[in-house]
């Protein structure tokens, strides 16, 4: 697709002029290291297509605009006079209201579209759906069923698409996740993460991208629930590349040993309720498994685990009480796709 180039406007170069004053010494070290780095114009279908360093600048730069924005009540209108087309064939209340919020906080308008309100794939073809709006607004964020319905908008759009997710990946999902361990840990590098449940879309981007920031990722899933072949294939070269440990069993206490964080997601996905919880039921978190991962930063004689109804992730390590592993929790869910959005610009 071509890309649409959009000059950001003299509010976006104070910031940048403030940036590396501003942050603590760390963090303007990792951002001096990756200025160079730029992600204008370019859609953002999965994190396969991004570079070690662009996914470090995204990280860095989005935690830099939540430091200023939600604890320095600075206002920065970034995307001002801009508007975002938000396609959601499949509901959400987190990714929704990330969406919106951060566009609007960042100075743009958010435009939500339900599936019944638009022609998409029924009454005019996704490349009619992608010349209309790429002639209406500068970036478009599709929730969808099928991976196909984002490539097809890509090739056809002149503006920026976005994945909000697909049966593929969910790659706004794991930067959010990354951004949360960032903050938690100050490094993501050298980190052993464990994942225990099926390999759907959010393990899938988690696949695609932990190597390139030298996570070590230990993988149980339920014999005939694992992740797709070519994204199995893809990890292993990454891992290989990157010089990061791999582990695929069915054996959760195999995966949670000696990891500093297990996380799992939405045991059953929309659509899949009956299909999936025979072959789940034998994969249960129980206190036992939690006590193999060895996470330092806390002192508490167990773990405490928090199961949320729709929560994708769940946390699991050493909290001696349950406020202090909530505060994690929100500390995730606030940083949704809040704050990326203006990179693309």
């Amino acid at each position: 697709m071509s890309t649409k180039i959009l000059s950001l406007n003299s509010t976006v170069f104070k910031w940048m002029k403030t940036f590396h004053t501003s942050c603590p010494r760390g963090f303007r070290t990792a951002a001096a290291s990756l200025s160079s780095v730029s992600l204008k114009g370019r859609s953002f279908l999965t994190l396969k297509d991004f570079s070690p360093d662009e996914i470090k600048r995204l990280l860095w730069v989005s935690g830099d605009l939540k430091h200023r924005i939600k604890h320095e009540k600075q206002y920065l209108p970034l995307l001002q006079g801009k508007s975002i087309a938000m396609i959601f064939e499949k509901r959400s209340t987190r990714t929704r209201m990330s969406t919106e919020t951060g566009f609007a906080l960042l100075g743009g308008h958010p435009c939500f579209l339900k599936s019944e309100d638009i022609h998409l794939g029924v009454n005019e073809s996704s490349t009619d759906t992608a010349r209309v709006l790429s002639g209406l607004c500068d970036i478009v964020l599709a929730r969808v069923y099928s991976h196909s319905t984002l490539e097809e908008l890509d090739k056809e759009a002149s503006i920026p698409i976005i994945n909000g997710l697909s049966d593929l990946s969910h790659p706004i999902q794991i930067l959010a996740d990354y951004l949360t361990l960032q903050e938690h840990y100050g490094s993501l590098s050298g980190l052993t993460v464990s994942w225990i449940g099926d390999g759907n879309n959010v393990l899938h981007s988690f696949m695609m991208s932990a190597a390139k920031l030298g996570i070590h990722l230990k993988i149980a899933t339920p014999k005939g629930y694992e992740p797709e072949k070519s994204v199995i294939e893809e990890a292993q070269r990454l891992s290989k590349e990157h010089g990061t440990q791999l582990v695929l069993t069915n054996d959760p206490m195999e995966a949670a040993h000696g990891s500093n964080v297990l996380v799992t997601s939405t045991w059953v996905s929309m659509g899949q309720e009956e299909e999936k919880k025979r072959g789940l039921m034998t994969l249960k978190v129980t206190k036992l498994l939690c006590r193999q991962h060895v996470e330092p930063n806390q002192t508490g004689p167990s773990c405490t685990v928090f199961h949320g109804k729709w929560g994708r992730w769940r946390w699991m390590t050493r909290y001696s009480t349950l406020p202090v592993h909530l505060s994690f929790l929100r500390q995730r869910t606030g940083n949704g796709p809040t704050w990326v959005w203006w990179f693309l610009f």
